[in-house]
Order: C-alpha cells, then structure tokens, then sequence
C-alpha cells in the first residue's frame, strides 16, 4: 500500500467494520459498541460519513475547546512538522520555550514550571509521583466523585467505578465525600453554602485527623467534578480546602484536564474562586485536544526541589514540538477570539435554558453548570429525588433519551442518570437555543418515566 493509498474513500459501513474487527474502544464491551463513522469537523458541528450532521453537545470527550476545524491551528501544526517534527525529551527548542512563558503568564499565583505529557492521565500520574518526592509521604486524598485518569495510579485516585475492576491499585488512597449539594447526607433543607461548605471541611479535617496529617502528600480534587456528575463547588469550599492542606503541610493538586482552559469561563478553574493551589494537572482543551498534549504546573517552591533532587520522571514524546505547536496555537485562538468573555456571556443563556428545562420537565430534577459546563440530573421524582437511571447504571428511559438525541443529530454525554451540556466554546447564542430545543424534545422521553 502507498501513502496515497491510505486515504482511500471508505462508506460509513466500512469505516464502522473494520473500526470494530481490528480496535478495541475504551470501557466498552466489544460487541455492543455503536460507533459513529466520523470523517469531518467545523465549529460545533461535525459530519459522519453518510454526510449527516450533528451538534457535538460534548466537544467529543469535552476537549475541542475551541470547536472544529479551526485553520489557525491546524496551519501552526503544519509549520511545525515542516520546521521540526521531533526533539527528544533533553531538548531546548523554540516552541518548547515559548509555550512555557505562555503558560506561566496564564496560570495563577506562582506556577510557573511545567512537565509535559501527552495526556490528562500521564498530567496525574508525574503530579502524584512529584507529591510523594517532594513531601516524602505516601497517602493521597481523593474525592469518591473523581475521575482522574485509566494509568495505573490515575485509576487508583479516581473514585467512580471505572476504578473496581483496577483494584487493589497503588497504597495509600484515602477517600472522601464531594461537596454534592444535591444529594449530600450533609445537606439540610435550607442550608445557606456557608454552613453546608463548614460540614464538608469539618468531615475532611476528621478524616485527616485519623489518617494522620502527617502522612498525607497531598489532596487530588477535580476543581469542578467533570463525568460524575458535574458537582460546582459552593463558595468557600476550595479556599477551605487550601487552608486545610496549609495546616497540615498537604499539597493541594487540581486536576484541571477537563474544567482547565476556557470551559468555565476563566483560564482556569480555580481562578473562579481566587485560590492558588500547588499544582495544576491540564490537557484536552491546551490543545483542544488537535494534537495530544498534558501537562502538570507546579509552583516555584517544588520546581525549587527539583532544582538539586532529580527528577525520577520521563516520557518519550515529553514537550512533543507538534504538540506544543498546537498548544501555542490554541492558546492564541482563545486571546484572538477573547474566549474568556464569550464563554462567562454564552454561560448564562445556557444557565438559563437549563433553568427553563427544570421549570418545564419533571424528570429534571437538578440543573448544575458553570460557564459551558453544565448537566441536566434526571429523576423519577423530585420529592424523593429517585435517580432515572441507577448508579453506574442505565434504564430504558436513558437509552431511549440518547438514541433520539443521536437521531436528530446531537452527540451528547450521557451518564447513569446525567445529561451532560458541554459544548465546544466557540458556539453562539442561536446555536444554543438550537441545541436546547432538541434537548426540549428528548426531555419528553424521561418525563414519560416520572412517578
């Protein structure tokens, strides 16, 4: 076979069958897998290869930050390969250099170091191995709501069920509760954020307290919970967290793969709340994810660290130039396009149409968004906030709700009993109102599962 051969025209079915006999698809049963033929790309839109198009509601794994197709990107990919394709990893080259002065004046407080990956997962796997080297201790605390990653010590920090068939995983996980308003067992009817924030910081300081403070290298949280249910932290609750990890020497990581880069409006999340943690884990949307790249900030006092210990850590494809390209690229897109703005504004008309949602639908029992993050939460019923779909499980109801979706061309996350509403950061306020009128649709479906 040729290079030219290699792009050879295939039909839908084609492209699906040979997909499915020789790749295997992540957290999947090989058989039941129904993938779309994707072949093309544009802003909030992409076609598959019976030219039917579809509004991408989850920026495919909500990395396509910036949407698709966008040129400026792809002809800084270009350029790149034609300069210089590869350098190893104890290389110095120029986009290397100025993607890291980039970053620093982007980050908050005093991250200004960075390690490379080619993902969010390998970002959480240096960021656990740094925590352990620079404190000395072995325990890492996480919340039971996190997904941080499918390696080895990513799968062990995350929460959710995808972690049961990886156990036991590496020692020295300790758990605890996400600040979950809606169905928190420290929630009471009425609370105001501050009294149920100072239950959940008290809860946190009695696990401490029992493990032993002086254990603990640090505390992993995803800044806004992303696929577990989209939980936006209440006021108070970060700043809680870095005073708690202050008094007990913990270092205070968060995983920004997902929230990190414009989805909330700000470059990253933890910005929202004003709070300088000691490390930032990033990916999918530092490059929107046309290119792979991760990478863990870490402040000045651990680079200081690394400045007379090694660093026992390395990658192959660490500070990658095609990657990198990408990232500078990208990051210029935001600046150019003043995403930050167009993300806080397009926000709140989608804060809004999920509150007319809720207003409309019973099976909505919660809505949660922050920026272009955002969920519809189903239920059977509001009094008693009975789930749609169980957890780590599905139901008819949720089945039929996403098949429909896909029928009217919308690609949309759909998990246990969530909707998720995460699209690319580019869209418009017309396009919203398209998505959502689909969306307005297929509620029907879950109403019909109300009891």
């Amino acid at each position: 076979m040729t290079v030219a051969d290699a792009t050879e025209t295939m039909t839908a079915e084609e492209i699906v069958s040979l997909t499915k006999r020789h790749t295997i698809f992540s957290w999947s049963a090989q058989g039941s897998v129904n993938p779309i033929p994707m072949v093309r790309g544009e802003g909030i839109y992409f076609w598959d290869a019976s030219g039917k198009r579809y509004i991408d509601m989850n920026s495919q794994l909500m990395c396509v930050n910036i949407g698709h197709g966008d040129k400026r990107v792809i002809d800084a990919i270009k350029r790149q390969a034609e300069e210089l394709a590869y350098a190893g990893p104890g290389m110095a080259t120029p986009v290397r250099a100025r993607v890291g002065r980039m970053l620093a004046e982007l980050t908050p407080g005093d991250l200004n170091r960075f390690f490379f990956t080619l993902g969010g997962a390998e970002a959480n796997e240096n960021a656990i191995r740094i925590a352990k080297m620079v404190t000395g201790r072995q325990k890492i605390m996480v919340r039971y709501r996190a997904y941080h990653g499918a390696t080895a010590g990513a799968i062990s920090l995350t929460g959710d069920p995808r972690r049961w068939a990886n156990e036991p995983g590496i020692p020295g996980v300790v758990r605890f509760f996400d600040p979950y308003k809606y169905r928190s067992h420290l929630y009471r009817e009425g609370d105001s954020d501050e009294s149920f924030v100072q239950r959940c910081l008290d809860e946190i300081e009695e696990t401490i307290m029992y493990e032993g403070g002086h254990t603990i290298a640090a505390m992993f949280i995803e800044t806004v919970t992303g696929t577990n249910g989209l939980i936006v932290p209440p006021a108070g609750y970060i700043k809680g967290l870095r005073e708690i990890c202050d008094r007990h020497g913990i270092l205070l990581v968060c995983d920004e793969v997902m929230c990190g880069l414009g989805r909330t409006g700000s470059w990253f999340a933890v910005d929202q709340w004003n709070v300088v943690p000691d490390m930032i884990t990033m990916a999918k949307g530092l490059t929107s994810a046309y290119l792979p790249l991760g990478a863990v900030a870490v402040s000045d006092r651990i680079a200081a660290y690394f400045d007379k210990n090694v660093f026992y850590g390395g990658l192959t494809y660490n500070a990658h130039p095609m990657s990198l390209a990408a990232a500078e690229a990208c990051i210029q897109v935001m600046k150019d396009d003043d995403t930050m703005n167009h993300v806080q504004k397009m926000g709140r008309v989608m804060a809004e149409l999920h509150q007319q949602m809720k207003a409309k639908h019973p099976s909505v029992g919660d809505v949660r968004s922050i920026g272009l993050f955002g969920v519809l939460e189903l239920v059977r019923n509001r009094e008693t906030k009975e789930p749609m779909a169980p957890f780590n499980g599905t139901s008819p109801e949720m089945q039929k709700l996403g098949a429909f979706l896909r029928e009217q061309g919308m690609y949309a996350f759909i998990n246990w009993n969530n909707l998720f509403t995460n699209p690319p950061l580019c869209i418009t306020e017309e396009q919203l109102q398209e998505s959502f009128a689909i969306i307005d649709r297929a509620l029907e479906i879950t109403d019909a599962g109300v009891v």
